[in-house]
């Protein structure tokens, strides 16, 4: 396996993205990172690399990038994620989001007029507002000294600069919720069982909210699992991505998953979205 290319793409002036990619064959991925950073995501990408063509931009504010002024909004930045599909001519592809990046991931979902997106993954993620849900952002941890990382799995000081822009004071999109039901590709939602920041009751309700949908909880895990329990989160995720077996139908999405349980949801609900918030 080769190593990640990392390349900058011009999406438009003044709006340069800093991209990975790896894999050059098969279906292609696009890999939202959350408040951690892009090195978050390595273990994914690294996953998904034999078999897929990755594709994972560093948000504008991260590790060093620059946010222009006027992307301000997670609406914005999924508007800019739609462009850098387009600038790379892909189509059929899957966008899986972790946390914050959930949210950019649903909204692009949401805004793909285009219909590049066949499918959307979401890992402990955050974005609409829920009913008697609450968001728990952690502590910021001290400043490093003398400039250094911040500890492993905390967003920079630079990130949460950029993450308050995006996410702005609310911590969630009152507009997002009832819109859900419109999204018709399939959906898979994993969730860390001991997530603290946001329970599994939120990632239940958010995953009960779109048409075709499904719930798994990841056991041993929190809010980061696929750092916690890598394993199963690629297990769930194989699953869904893997295409269908010779002389088998493809799913019809309007069939999909129609029995709802506990930890498998499978539902409905429906209107406009706004920018917002989030933690990580």
């Amino acid at each position: 396996m080769t190593a990640p290319l990392q390349r900058t793409v011009p999406i438009r002036p003044g709006l340069d993205l800093e991209v990975r990619e790896a894999g050059t064959s098969g279906s292609p991925v696009l890999v939202l990172h959350g408040g951690p950073g892009p090195s978050s995501i390595t273990p994914l990408i690294d996953h998904l690399a034999p078999d897929h063509r990755g594709v994972a931009p560093t948000h504008p504010g991260w590790a060093g990038t620059v946010r222009p002024e006027d992307l301000d909004c997670v609406p914005a930045l999924a508007a800019a994620y739609l462009d850098l599909l387009g600038n790379l001519s892909l189509t059929d592809v899957t966008v899986i989001g972790t946390s914050f990046g959930g949210w950019v991931a649903t909204q692009s979902v949401l805004e793909d007029r285009e219909g590049r997106i066949s499918r959307l993954v979401l890992m402990d993620a955050i974005g609409p507002v829920i009913p008697g849900q609450q968001i728990t952002v952690p502590p910021e941890p001290p400043a490093p000294a003398a400039g250094g990382p911040a500890p492993q799995g905390r967003p920079s000081a630079q990130s949460m600069a950029a993450l308050r822009v995006f996410a702005g004071p609310a911590m969630g999109d009152a507009g997002m919720l009832p819109r859900l039901s419109t999204v018709t590709c399939p959906v898979l939602v994993l969730w860390g069982a001991d997530d603290t920041v946001v329970t599994p009751d939120f990632g239940r309700a958010y995953a009960a909210a779109f048409s075709h949908t499904r719930f798994e909880l990841i056991p041993g895990a929190g809010h980061l699992p696929i750092r916690e329990q890598p394993d199963a989160v690629f297990a769930h995720l194989d699953s869904f991505l893997a295409p269908p077996s010779p002389g088998h139908q493809p799913l019809n999405p309007a069939l999909w998953f129609p029995v709802r349980g506990r930890d498998s949801v499978r539902t409905r609900s429906t209107s406009p979205s706004r920018c917002v918030s989030l933690p990580w």
